[in-house]
């Protein structure tokens, strides 16, 4: 997968460089551990930390084995299909949060207050993915293009493939607008984007396989024996997948507590702490990526990213809700109902914008910005006006890129596609 910018502005291939060896594996896996290990003592001694403290201790443990998951997940792509394994590094890069909202949810099946901290952890982390993540990776891209041409770069070009995750996405966003409109999440809904998300699988396991470019960690990893290799990475997912699960409710709780003692409201720690952890690994590498001129690559990962929560992670909320003692029917307050709805309008303007295959230094910018502006907007008021701007700006795009609206609604249901970053 490379990245290109726009034909004013070419951006040379990143040369090859030897994989890191086995001691920068080593040095790093020890590093993780010492910071995953206090979080694994404290859970399984039964000790009982302050919430500030826990809130550290597990959050850093969360942090920890989210890069372990990274890792492992980036060099399984030595092993599996192009389009595949840019879907599942996406999906396991964001399990830890997975962890953190579904607890919320099975929780506020016997407990209604933890309701909105579900939806609080989902909006949030969306929101970051799209609002910061998006546009970092590619004002990296375009500062780096241009250092190297010495021409300024003003558009990253994605691939054509990539359009089969813009028409995943954008069905997914569209279809999104019902929670908003109807103030639940109802059990059937959250089986038919699970069913779609699926189907998302289905189509990238039909990409051809190509060779991954891994850096870090994950390069030393890659480049193991074939046995080897494997074996590791196995490892790595269970050793972190069991860290997780053991900080998840701990971390989960300790937010909660901890914004009742320092006074700070908890749905607003819940809906941006908690995503910063589990997501600052895929923002790093993803940035890594793009420092390395591979913006198309890490645009795909977040591009998925995106799709996965607002398939799977969604779907799967009123199934943990229900298996908590709720019934089949998430319901939604007024301040959750409008933080969907922002959520909705930002996805659609996001995917307006890529509708061209090109993402825009001046679309990046307004994307950072519009995020920015969200947070002294505290009123339901203020929420709803952002919202119209995220739609009004997303309905004068669409105008211009009509003729690409219809191409992209229609690609995941198109037999053949490209590989993506082919």
């Amino acid at each position: 997968m490379t990245s290109r910018v726009d034909e004013h502005a070419p951006t040379p291939a990143a040369p090859p460089l030897a994989p890191p060896g086995p001691r920068v594996l080593v040095r790093s896996l020890l590093i993780t551990a010492v910071i995953m290990l206090p979080a694994v003592i404290t859970r399984l001694s039964g000790t009982h930390a302050t919430p500030l403290l826990a809130l550290a201790v597990f959050g850093a443990a969360v942090v920890a084995a989210s890069f372990v998951l990274a890792w492992a997940a980036e060099a399984a792509q030595v092993d599996v299909s192009g389009g595949f394994a840019i879907a599942v590094l996406a999906l396991i890069a964001v399990l830890p949060e997975y962890a953190v909202d579904l607890y919320y949810a099975y929780t506020a099946g016997s407990d209604p207050a933890y309701v909105q901290y579900a939806a609080a952890n989902m909006t949030g982390s969306n929101r970051l993915l799209l609002g910061l993540g998006w546009p970092l990776v590619v004002l990296v891209s375009l500062y780096v293009a241009g250092r190297v041409s010495k021409k300024p770069a003003t558009a990253l070009a994605l691939e054509p493939g990539n359009r089969v995750e813009l028409g995943f996405l954008l069905i997914a966003g569209l279809v999104a607008f019902v929670i908003p409109a109807t103030g639940h999440i109802h059990l059937v809904f959250g089986l038919a984007m699970i069913a779609w998300f699926g189907f998302y699988l289905y189509k990238l396991t039909r990409g051809e396989a190509e060779e991954p470019d891994l850096i870090g960690t994950a390069a030393a990893i890659g480049a193991l024996p074939r046995r080897r290799r494997r074996t590791t990475v196995v490892a790595l997912f269970v050793l972190a997948a069991a860290v997780i699960l053991l900080s998840a409710e701990p971390f989960a709780e300790a937010l909660v507590a901890s914004g009742s003692q320092l006074g700070i409201d908890e749905f607003l720690l819940v809906q941006w702490l908690a995503p910063l952890a589990s997501e600052a690994p895929e923002f790093i590498i993803a940035v890594l990526f793009a420092w390395r001129g591979k913006g198309t690559a890490a645009i795909a990962t977040l591009i998925s990213s995106k799709i996965n929560q607002w398939t799977l992670l969604v779907g799967s909320l009123p199934i943990a809700y229900l298996a908590g003692g709720g019934s089949a029917s998430l319901v939604l307050d007024t301040r959750q109902t409008e933080e969907m709805l922002l959520t909705a309008a930002q996805t659609l303007m996001g995917v307006a914008i890529l509708l061209g295959l090109r993402f825009h230094r001046w679309s990046a910018w307004a994307l950072l910005a519009l995020f920015a502006v969200q947070f002294p907007l505290t009123s339901t008021h203020g929420r709803f006006i952002l919202s119209g701007v995220y739609l009004a700006i997303a309905a004068v795009i669409l105008v211009v890129q009509r003729r690409h609206l219809v191409p992209t609604l229609t690609a995941p249901f198109r037999r053949e596609r490209s590989a993506v970053g082919s």
